[in-house]
């Protein structure tokens, strides 16, 4: 019985290192993604990527879309959306992303060194205009952007949704399930739905 055993997780480990390998040639070929060196992907993520656009990884970035293992539950794996011309999508070195969305009209940057912790949502638009002054037309718009920058070393826990225009300081951690609707400075500990600075550090 453990010999089966063994010999089931090996194959897992071996199926999933050649996905790994085939999605990382595949980017490496397509002109519009561009990926570093020591990149891991655990399972594959969902990548749309507008002919248009531009998604940028860093080295050594871990993309884990894998529940099994994880801490908190997955709802989904990662999301890589850049669907217009000119959005862009930038995740810097050594940054760790868990089944969370990232989806760019215009521009989202992520520093180095960040944790994004499962189900984040991460925007830099609306899906549409407010159109109060014609909201029978309000399903055919396609809402403004306004570009997301996280510095950094940032940290967000699980289920924190970033919205259009913000900026996150260096070094800051954001805590589980808040709404980030505005700019946080430097090496805070910010939370809340509206949130708020709860701590500060020197």
């Amino acid at each position: 019985m453990s010999d089966n055993l063994f010999m089931i997780r090996f194959l897992f480990k071996a199926v999933n290192y050649f996905k790994r390998i085939i999605l990382f040639h595949y980017f490496k070929f397509h002109r519009n993604i561009k990926v570093g060196k020591g990149i891991m992907f655990h399972n594959k993520p969902l990548i749309h990527i507008h002919k248009g656009a531009l998604l940028d990884i860093g080295d050594n970035v871990t993309i884990n879309s894998k529940n099994l293992g994880y801490h908190v539950n997955m709802y989904s794996r990662c999301k890589l959306m850049a669907d217009r011309d000119g959005a862009i999508i930038k995740i810097g070195n050594n940054t760790r992303l868990h089944g969370s969305c990232i989806h760019a009209i215009e521009k989202i940057v992520i520093g180095k060194n960040c944790l994004i912790a499962a189900n984040c949502q991460i925007i830099d638009g609306n899906g549409h205009d407010l159109s109060f002054s014609n909201v029978s037309n309000r399903i055919n718009t396609i809402g403004n952007s306004k570009p997301v920058i996280i510095e950094d070393d940032v940290w967000l826990a699980t289920g924190v949704i970033v919205l259009p225009g913000v900026k996150i300081g260096k070094g800051s951690v954001i805590t589980a399930n808040s709404v980030v609707n505005k700019d946080i400075p430097e090496m805070v500990i910010a939370g809340g739905n509206p949130i708020k600075i709860l701590k500060e550090f020197p």
